[in-house]
């Protein structure tokens, strides 16, 4: 009997903390530790099989981070990833968060006070100019920690953020996690970005 990739990887601790990492985003959707997996153990025919998708990343070879680019891509097929630009809007980083499907039950900011980054412009409340993506997405974490949701980045080494929602009761394990893959990731709002 020999051993399937995913059984094969399993062995090596980034491989591992890779998997714990897919479950704590997914919890019960397999296909995305498969994923981040496959691109781990075989990254050439990763790079094989997902040509076209890799492309629109500028990805035409395996690259050191490509686990990681296969788990952000799996998320985002599953609907539990946003990916938003450096530089965008309050309202279109909203509307996107708004669309994953591990978001809070209730949108954060329909509970936030005038003080905080409630207004559909990005400001604090006050006259002052709309906050910048990084500025404007910190307080986005912290609002969703306060409705139990951890909002998360999974850095990707590019001018974008890769956006996550999961329970903020196991936001302690996540950069720990990322780390023993190899990787970086940060919780909004509680983190640094």
């Amino acid at each position: 009997m020999t051993d399937s990739p995913a059984s094969a990887s399993a062995s090596a601790p980034a491989a591992q903390a890779l998997a714990e990492l897919a479950e704590l985003l997914a919890p019960g959707r397999a296909a995305v530790a498969e994923e981040a997996l496959f691109a781990y153990d075989d990254p050439d025919a990763y790079v094989r099989t997902h040509a076209t998708r890799l492309d629109r990343r500028g990805i035409d070879a395996p690259i050191e981070n490509l686990a990681w680019i296969a788990l952000v891509d799996a998320l985002t097929a599953q609907g539990l990833l946003a990916e938003v630009d450096w530089k965008e809007g309050c309202d279109e980083i909203r509307r996107q968060l708004r669309g994953l499907e591990s978001r809070p039950t209730v949108d954060p900011w329909s509970l936030a006070g005038p003080e905080d980054a409630g207004g559909t412009d990005g400001t604090d409340g006050t006259d002052a100019e709309p906050l910048d993506t990084a500025a404007f997405l910190n307080e986005a974490g912290r609002l969703h920690l306060e409705q139990g949701v951890a909002l998360a980045v999974l850095d990707i080494e590019s001018d974008c953020y890769p956006l996550v929602c999961f329970p903020a009761r196991r936001a302690g394990e996540l950069t720990p996690l990322a780390s023993r893959a190899g990787f970086y990731a940060a919780v909004l709002g509680a983190d640094a970005l």
